[in-house]
């Protein structure tokens, strides 16, 4: 049930049990008679000792222990933190390129698929495995603002087309997308948006089925804004799609239709270095 609609219920209950408690109080002083007491005999309140509450006050008054929330990090926002102050006092020149992104992005700052290729040409991995859209941009002022690169790389939307979160709403995240661009331009940052890869299949969600026109139609979007706004284009989909339309099976980890292995990234880095080279001539 949704918290909002517990929150109403529990305060109309509330309120319901305050009345009828009231009530009573008011029908039990119209019935009893009142005695009589000398002024002479009525004892002085102590200013020191307050009146004692009663229990429907006590209730009332009194708020429940406030309850731990199992998932408060939801964007995550902790795994970069320190890497972040770190970072930050780096030269500018070893910070040129802020990385945002999900798993493909994560993925490539590690030595066994990137060998290195992001500290070779002052960029900074910021990618975290399964993230959507709506995570990125909840993390992205600590994790690209913060750090003032020239340019920023946004490679997103194969997990929210996966539906790690909700239901798929192309609207919202090419929502999520252009708030990341008018954050990054509004700090005069340069942008380069990435195609969403190729993929037929999501290992983690078979039930999604094969959403290749889904991630052609988010594509259309990305590089039409690209060139409405003059940004940069990154065409990764046409460097790894095999002839199913799909991921091609020689680029992808065991066969993975999603993430790139090893010469995956390797045909990827020339349409990043091509992109970076035309973001900082501009």
């Amino acid at each position: 049930m949704d918290r909002r609609m517990l929150l109403t219920g529990g305060l109309a209950a509330g309120g319901a049990i305050l009345a009828g408690t009231a009530a009573a109080q008011t029908s039990g002083q119209a019935a009893t008679p009142q005695a009589t007491i000398p002024a002479t005999q009525v004892p002085e309140a102590s200013p020191a000792t307050p009146p004692e509450a009663t229990d429907a006050a006590r209730a009332v008054s009194v708020p429940p222990a406030p309850q731990s929330s199992p998932n408060i990090d939801w964007a995550n926002l902790k795994r970069y933190r320190q890497a972040n102050i770190q970072a930050m006092a780096l030269p500018a020149a070893q910070r040129t390129v802020v990385m945002m992104g999900d798993s493909i992005t994560d993925n490539w700052a590690k030595p066994e698929f990137g060998n290195g290729f992001f500290d070779a040409n002052a960029m900074i991995g910021r990618g975290i495995s399964g993230q959507v859209t709506a995570q990125m941009l909840v993390r992205f002022p600590a994790d690209v603002l913060a750090l003032k690169p020239r340019v920023v790389h946004i490679l997103a939307g194969t997990n929210d087309i996966a539906e790690n979160q909700d239901p798929y709403d192309p609207a919202l995240t090419t929502a999520n997308i252009s708030a990341m661009i008018t954050l990054a331009k509004a700090n005069g940052m340069k942008v380069i948006l990435g195609s969403v890869p190729p993929a037929t299949s999501f290992a983690w969600r078979p039930s999604r089925g094969n959403q290749l026109a889904s991630i052609k139609a988010l594509n259309d979007w990305i590089q039409a804004t690209c060139a409405r706004q003059r940004l940069v284009y990154a065409d990764y989909f046409s460097a790894l799609q095999g002839p199913d339309g799909g991921l091609k099976p020689e680029l992808g980890i065991n066969g993975d239709s999603v993430h790139p292995n090893a010469a995956g990234y390797a045909a990827m880095a020339p349409v990043l270095m091509a992109a970076v080279k035309t973001a900082l001539r501009g």
